[in-house]
């Protein structure tokens, strides 16, 4: 297990439960039988010894590498389902099934288990059809809408920040098996849809006042990005559209859960499906990025790189592929390692993000991360700028040059040829850049990045850079996912973890760039202990009046307009008692932001990585 940085976290035996049990393409309540599985006569010590110990014990560990004795901490079933598709795929490559089980079991001293999706509490007896979403409140998407601004006016709020104190949580909902719940919900026609990454990994629709379950969909591998809704081209109702953590993209009905297409994205082994689609009209434009390649390249026995970012235009009548345009070009043979193992580069600039539509301009606008091999590409930590009818790249702004990095390459290792000449600070972008137009009438792209630093570039100049702001210190480890628009206002909040300065938010005026206000950390509500942080990398969502942040303490806060005040603090640090019949535990927010519509607010909580607390719970609040 080499190099890792767990940004995937999910609990069952993928590949056990595959041969044992086909899963259903879409089911409602549907599930995996119970599996009996841990029962190999394997020695975990000798397959911990062999394969991971050479990362996982030392003094000198690369950084977000946990330790022997950290590695106890995780659930045995979040080391296989790292080890099945997650980020040590790579890694594992040649391990048995047994040999995974046995080392997460000796590692945790807990049993693999089975973790069914099967639904039979709460469910909704009411068969009244979903409702046309255009005639409710919506939220759809990252954004809620294909520019990413992640602000909901009034009208469709339901609520303005002055009513924010008086929110009091209503239902609860158990996400089965998860830990790091990050399928950031939509909410159209009175229902809510979300998902999970752990269990079997699974789509869930739900009704948004009372939280009943109307049906369960079981995809081919978890989900962790938003959902979008849009007709059918036949007129004959509404599809949910999404991707899994694997690449496969979806259309399922809204109403019965039933699949209508499933197109695989990409087929290179290292991909990963984080970022959510974007709809708009006929098309959904699906992003990809890699993980498990950027943590195995370090190791000489390993043929580094190959991955290549992606975005595919898809026909959301049938799936099919109108465009697809990579953002680096086809890999070279670049030399050998110095186990003769084959070299490749160009590599890696992958799209972590939802795409932003400019329908007015006729463009797709993406914010990628950083290259993987050499030779350096321009479009890493970069926003590009795609054509909407043919993926061809019409601009590129590089804001951090020359950032090629992979696990495992510092100082020490001049001697593996698969480490780049010059070594990144793996400064990705990890949010979407947000379409937003300033009091003036001026269009502005803003976005902001891990090293600390938000930006706004100009959509009619080819993306140059209009302002920069200073937010915070900066950090490889962890993303900042999100900043919100509105009322004038850019809101960034400050992530980077394994930072002492880190946490806190900031109003920055839309149209100068300068600061309006800053807020910092808050007291700690986590108390301190593993993942108890005071970061702020969850996407920020902002209402009229103000902006919700949530922290890695286990605390959503929403912060006025005005001057940053906090009026309204939420710990999600317990145990809720949920009305599908599911045990959840709060934690760390990070990842997805609150979703605002219909006077209801909901949230995810739980961050069962490596830098984080784990939980597994949708949370649904209204105004008392």
């Amino acid at each position: 297990m080499r190099h890792v940085a767990y940004t995937s976290i999910a609990v069952l035996l993928v590949a056990l439960a595959i041969v044992l049990s086909p899963a259903p393409s879409s089911a409602t309540g549907a599930g995996t039988p119970a599996l009996r599985i841990g029962q190999e006569a394997l020695d975990g010590t000798q397959v911990f010894e062999a394969r991971c110990a050479s990362c996982h014990t030392g003094d000198d560990l690369e950084p977000g590498t946990p330790a022997r004795e950290d590695l106890a901490n995780f659930s045995p079933n979040f080391i296989v389902d790292a080890l099945n598709e997650g980020a040590m795929t790579l890694q594992a490559q040649g391990m048995s099934v047994a040999e995974r089980v046995a080392v997460a079991e000796f590692l945790t001293d807990r049993r693999v288990v089975d973790q069914p999706i099967r639904i039979t509490t709460g469910l909704c007896t009411d068969p009244t059809p979903m409702r046309d979403p255009g005639a409710l409140p919506l939220w759809n998407g990252w954004g809620p809408d294909s520019t990413n601004t992640r602000f909901q006016p009034e009208g469709a709020a339901g609520f303005t920040g002055g009513d924010v104190p008086n929110l009091t949580l209503k239902w609860a909902f158990g996400l089965p098996g998860e830990t790091q719940a990050r399928a950031q919900p939509a909410v159209a026609g009175g229902r809510v849809f979300t998902g999970s990454q752990g269990g079997n990994g699974a789509v869930y629709a739900l009704d948004a006042e009372t939280g009943c379950t109307y049906w369960t969909f079981q995809p081919q591998a978890g989900v962790r990005s938003a959902f979008s809704v849009g007709p059918l081209p036949d007129g004959g109702g509404y599809a949910l559209y999404f991707v899994d953590r694997q690449a496969n993209a979806y259309a399922v009905n809204a109403d019965t859960g039933q699949q209508i297409w499933s197109t695989r994205v990409e087929e290179y082994e290292a991909v990963r499906g984080t970022g959510a689609l974007t709809l708009h009209e006929d098309r959904v434009y699906v992003p990809m990025t890699g993980v498990t390649e950027e943590n195995s390249a370090s190791d000489p026995d390993y043929e580094c790189c190959r991955f290549r970012g992606s975005i595919s235009a898809l026909d959301t009548a049938t799936g099919n592929v109108v465009w697809k345009t990579y953002t680096v070009p086809e890999p070279q043979r670049r030399g050998v390692s110095t186990t003769g193992v084959p070299l490749w580069g160009p590599a890696g600039v992958g799209i972590w993000s939802a795409p932003t539509v400019d329908a007015g301009r006729g463009l797709i606008y993406a914010a990628t991360g950083n290259a993987y091999a050499d030779p350096p590409q321009p479009t890493s930590d970069a926003v590009i700028a795609l054509r909407m009818d043919t993926g061809e790249l019409q601009w590129v702004n590089q804001l951090t040059p020359g950032d090629t990095w992979i696990g495992g390459c510092g100082p020490n290792s001049s001697g593996n040829p698969n480490c780049p000449e010059d070594i990144g600070p793996d400064f990705d972008f990890s949010a979407s850049p947000v379409l937003a137009t300033t009091a003036s009438g001026r269009g502005l792209l803003v976005v902001p990045q891990k090293s600390g630093m938000a930006y706004a570039l100009d959509p009619d100049n080819e993306g140059a850079t209009v302002w920069e702001y200073r937010a915070g210190p900066g950090s490889g480890v962890g993303g900042v996912w999100g900043a919100a628009v509105g009322e004038g206002l850019a809101y960034v909040a400050v992530g980077g973890y394994f930072r002492d300065d880190t946490g806190g938010i900031h109003a920055i005026d839309l149209e100068t760039g300068e600061r309006v206000w800053f807020t910092p950390p808050q007291p700690l509500l986590c108390g301190g202990g593993r993942g108890c942080s005071g970061v702020q990398s969850a996407a920020v969502t902002a209402i009229p009046g103000g902006v919700f942040s949530g922290s890695a303490d286990g605390g959503m806060r929403f912060y006025t307009a005005e001057d940053g005040s906090v009026v309204w603090t939420f710990d999600a640090n317990r145990d809720f008692e949920t009305n599908n019949g599911v045990e959840a535990n709060g934690g760390s927010f990070d990842g997805p932001g609150s979703v605002v519509a219909g006077g209801m607010v909901y949230m995810l909580s739980g961050n069962g990585g490596f830098v984080g607390s784990p939980g597994n719970v949708l949370l649904a609040f209204e105004v008392n």
